[in-house]
């Protein structure tokens, strides 16, 4: 079987509820439903951490986030950690990355050999630990624009200009290696502002969430603080509208420069030899159960849209059910590109699965969240069930084949013993939240030290992406 291109693109802060093939009547999204008609397409995929970096590191080592301790938006990953940049570089890629990876730190490439466009925001770790206020992002949506939406626009064309190159190199017989592009977009993360053509399909049209009111979990010390530190108990109908209208509408912008870049790759004539993987690193709330954004695992917000399609190897317009992580998305790609596996990799490839050739895949998914405020949580999908440990506080357990909504949680539940202790045992193997928490207060006082180090050197940032206020603005 010869190498393959990769073209795998990674969004942010993508519901797969929010997506037409995933079932959604109202988004438009042709050009990702299409993709999935071509390959095949996982219902249960799991991000390994429900926010920004420590999700997005995960994805790069096929490691859990206590493995890279990595567990918020503020904490660096170790540039002697190998992740799968380096296993493609090992096996004769170029990795080049166009756009967000939201690492932090003076390692900016972790194995990719070129970044010709960055990230919006400073290469290292700014003050607090998790966002307050993001109610004003509810109140303040409509139609304008983000930043984020200009930031993506140069990202796809940065890739389209990628491929073509590569395409003038095929024509003229000078593609000595097949390529390996990752497209890092922003989108559709909030603020949940979005250009007016976009919004203005959706504004008239937007359903409200379907459980707008918190579900059996408004006394859990955990969603307690969320709710009141963000004052999401406090959002208008109005407001929550507007917002919903604006993700939707961020989503089929996202979608249409995803097109794009599948343009070129049909133009060029690499669609038959290029494996395309698309994928989030955690879902969005958009107000279910009064929450928004991520952080928690609830399906909204742990679960996320995994795409692959390669013409002639895989099954096309193929669904699948089986339980799996995000972190098997990058066994998959290595697999795929016959690539060494990631020491310590998490992450099973998918492959042999895809074709049929296994029986006995292992229908588990783990996730984590950890941040600094006494929260140390861990969530583990086996099967139909999900089981939600918070350390100190009462856990959550959901059927999710008799209740997917998860309203009803089952934790205590004399009839569900069993199930409980068996995942508690698991999601607890190897995971220590005493250690988790030590090592946080740890890593604390070393970003002080960083944090004073570039500011008062102001250090040179690196593939920075010149993000200016006069790019956000509601009409």
């Amino acid at each position: 079987m010869n190498q393959p291109n990769l073209l795998y693109i990674h969004s942010d802060q993508h519901s797969p509820k929010v997506l037409g093939c995933y079932g959604d009547p109202l988004v438009q999204t042709p050009h990702l439903d299409a993709l999935a008609e071509r390959g095949v397409r996982f219902n249960n995929a799991y991000c390994p951490s429900p926010v920004c970096t420590p999700s997005r590191m995960s994805m790069l080592t096929g490691r859990y986030p206590y493995e890279n301790e990595v567990w918020t938006n503020h904490h660096v990953l170790g540039s002697g950690r190998p992740t799968m940049a380096h296993a493609m570089g090992m096996a004769g890629y170029r990795p080049v990355l166009a756009g967000r990876m939201h690492s932090l730190g003076i390692d900016q490439l972790h194995g990719y050999v070129d970044r010709p466009i960055g990230d919006h925001s400073s290469n290292y770790p700014g003050g607090g630990d998790a966002p307050s206020g993001l109610i004003r992002q509810v109140r303040n949506s409509g139609a304008g624009q983000s930043s984020y939406e200009v930031h993506d626009d140069d990202v796809t064309a940065t890739a389209i200009d990628f491929i073509n190159k590569e395409g003038v190199k095929k024509r003229g017989g000078m593609m000595d290696r097949p390529f390996c592009l990752h497209v890092g977009y922003i989108l559709p993360h909030s603020p949940y502002i979005a250009r007016k053509e976009a919004y203005d399909c959706y504004i008239d049209v937007m359903t409200p969430p379907r459980h707008p009111k918190p579900m059996g979990d408004e006394s859990h010390p955990f969603f307690q603080w969320w709710r009141e530190r963000n004052s999401f108990l406090e959002v208008e109908e109005a407001d929550a509208l507007r917002a919903r209208a604006a993700y939707w509408a961020l989503v089929t912008e996202m979608d249409e420069m995803i097109g794009q870049i599948v343009e070129a790759l049909n133009r060029n004539g690499f669609a038959d030899e290029t494996m395309v993987v698309y994928s989030s690193d955690h879902g969005e709330q958009v107000g279910e159960k009064a929450l928004w954004m991520k952080r928690t695992f609830y399906e909204d917000s742990v679960r996320v849209p995994a795409i692959v399609s390669w013409p002639g190897v895989l099954p096309q317009g193929q669904v699948s059910d089986r339980v799996v992580s995000a972190l098997d998305l990058n066994a998959t790609m290595l697999d795929a590109l016959g690539a060494p596996e990631l020491p310590h990799s998490r992450g099973r490839s998918l492959l042999a699965l895809l074709r049929g050739e296994v029986s006995d895949w292992e229908d588990v998914a783990i996730s984590e969240y950890c941040i600094y405020e006494g929260h140390y949580q861990r969530m583990i999908r086996e099967g139909d069930w999900k089981f939600v440990y918070y350390h100190g506080y009462d856990p959550q357990l959901f059927n999710l084949a008799d209740d997917p909504e998860e309203l009803n949680n089952r934790a205590g539940d004399p009839e569900c013993r069993e199930i409980q202790e068996a995942l508690m045992a698991k999601v607890l193997d190897g995971w220590d939240p005493e250690w988790v928490a030590e090592k946080m207060v740890e890593k604390r006082k070393d970003l002080e030290i960083i944090r004073g180090w570039a500011k008062e050197t102001d250090a040179p940032e690196q593939f920075r992406w010149p993000q200016t206020s006069e790019m956000t603005y509601v009409d």
